[in-house]
């Protein structure tokens, strides 16, 4: 089988999981399908942080089909370099999937400035703040030791920035105001997307 086929199967099979599969048991849970859209007026650093994420993932489905298609070059792979990324790249779509379990009825895809959700700090939230991104971040990093081509790459380097400007503009400044020194404090112990690394200060 192709090496982009296979990458093109993990990379919608983690879609599928990550936003198929969650959206759908949310909605039955609540009724709501958690997604609130991108944060921020046209052109803002928040907007921004959406708007990447968006073109970070049609770069992901675009790597394998360009692949394909001959439109771009993918650098040998071996076997061990791609078992490993394959397992990993599983696991990680498993981690996410049970962190965004984890979350439960406070799961959301973006924020509301007027709504108001438990804060979890229990499970994978236990360990970092921001778990599912973090696993999320790992899976799209696996998927480029799979298939390592140039559109991969941009993929990855579009949801890292994404996922940075997304938390720390959007969501940690709204976790403050709605839950103030519990967040600080709960911040101020657990990492950001490392356990130790990214820390608030009290």
């Amino acid at each position: 089988m192709h090496l982009e086929v296979v990458a093109l199967l993990l990379i919608l099979g983690f879609y599928a999981v990550a936003f198929g599969l969650r959206t759908y048991r949310h909605v039955r849970a609540t009724g709501s399908t958690g997604f609130h859209g991108l944060s921020g007026r046209t052109g803002s650093a928040e907007w921004w942080g959406g708007a990447l994420f968006v073109v970070g993932v049609l770069l992901s489905v675009m790597a394998p089909l360009a692949g394909l298609l001959g439109w771009v070059a993918t650098p040998d792979v071996g076997p061990g370099q791609f078992i490993l990324g394959g397992a990993a790249a599983l696991v990680g779509i498993a981690a996410t999937y049970a962190a965004q379990t984890s979350m439960g009825r406070s799961w959301r895809i973006g924020v509301r400035g007027d709504e108001r959700t438990e804060l979890v700090t229990e499970g994978p939230f236990a360990l970092v703040r921001n778990p599912i991104f973090s696993c999320m971040l790992f899976t799209a990093a696996a998927l480029v030791v799979v298939l390592p081509n140039p559109l991969a790459l941009a993929s990855l380097a579009c949801l890292l920035v994404a996922v940075e400007l997304q938390v720390r503009l959007v969501e940690e400044p709204h976790l403050l105001r709605v839950h103030g020194g519990k967040y600080r404090a709960y911040a101020a112990r657990v990492g950001r997307f490392v356990p130790g690394l990214g820390l608030l200060a009290r």
